[in-house]
């Protein structure tokens, strides 16, 4: 049987609200065995991440860092995700790993807002524009269609490039985060860029950028100030600089997070109240590549 190569062809097969609903279902199954290792030689890295979830299946999502790529023109990023069966172990899938890293980070971070943003979204903020902000906005138009984008960077042409109909560059941060509903941070930040002050009551935030124990995109008086939730305790507390600066200051315990996806089946992860500001953070996890995997598989298995 040939194994087939799931690449950025499958796109026009898939779906932003249906892959919401795939890892909400995801994790109403089993909770998932994860694991991550990692390779060096010099400054490249070889991280694996695998993750089984009795009754999807198994995946293995392989990525290679080479920074000394951009040197000549060759992307630093790269890698594959190996698809296995639940069953019998069997490779089913291989897709790639562009595909599943920006459907799995954007998705999750839209079934977040879903869950707890306001009743009534008029206005979303993108702080940050990179190659994330632009899934963001896919996501998000999708989940929010009646919601107009505003987008800030640090250098301005690249908020002015990502400029449309429905994309609003703004200069001045702290008032785009006070007029806006919901806020998405995809920085690559080691200090705050969002500060607790600025955000108005019934404003959610989905904090995306933060991906290691120094890296933090919003200050002790957002994370203080809010009900937090995270996509998942494991791959966040301990991990993240965003949970654990606040958590090492006593700004906040562990048990001020309310939520993780795996609370979702008992109604936990919602909204308090109207009033309330309300941050999710997204830490990712081999489980979230292997439930988007096992959705794009799906997809594309049923055109």
């Amino acid at each position: 049987m040939t194994v087939p190569m799931i690449g950025a062809e499958a796109e026009t097969m898939l779906d932003w609200l249906a892959l919401t609903q795939a890892l909400e279902a995801g994790h109403k199954l089993p909770r998932a065995e994860i694991s991550d290792s990692f390779l060096y030689r010099g400054a490249d890295t070889v991280l694996s991440r695998s993750a089984w979830i009795d009754g999807l299946g198994i995946a293995v999502k392989t990525a290679t860092i080479f920074p000394g790529n951009a040197q000549v023109n060759k992307p630093t990023i790269g890698g594959a995700v190996s698809l296995l069966d639940d069953g019998d172990g069997s490779l089913v899938a291989f897709l790639d790993f562009a595909l599943v890293t920006k459907w799995k980070t954007a998705g999750d971070s839209l079934l977040s807002a879903l869950k707890l943003a306001p009743p009534q979204v008029n206005t979303i903020l993108i702080v940050g524009a990179g190659t994330v902000a632009k899934s963001l906005i896919e996501a998000y138009g999708a989940g929010f269609p009646g919601a107009k984008f505003q987008i800030w960077n640090r250098s301005a042409d690249k908020a002015q490039a990502l400029a449309s109909d429905r994309v609003t560059p703004v200069a001045d941060l702290a008032e785009a985060v006070a007029g806006a509903d919901i806020v998405l941070t995809c920085t690559m930040a080691t200090e705050p860029v969002v500060r607790g002050e600025w955000i108005a009551p019934g404003t959610h935030l989905d904090l995306i950028g933060a991906y290691r124990r120094d890296m933090r995109e919003v200050d002790d008086a957002a994370i203080s100030k809010a009900a937090l939730f995270v996509d998942s305790r494991a791959t966040t507390i301990g991990h993240i600089g965003e949970i654990e600066f606040p958590l090492q200051a006593g700004v906040i315990a562990a048990t001020d997070i309310r939520a993780d996806f795996y609370d979702l089946k008992d109604g936990l992860f919602t909204r308090p109240d109207a009033d309330a500001i309300t941050i999710a953070k997204n830490g990712g996890g081999a489980h979230l590549d292997l439930m988007t995997a096992a959705y794009i598989r799906d997809a594309v298995g049923g055109q």
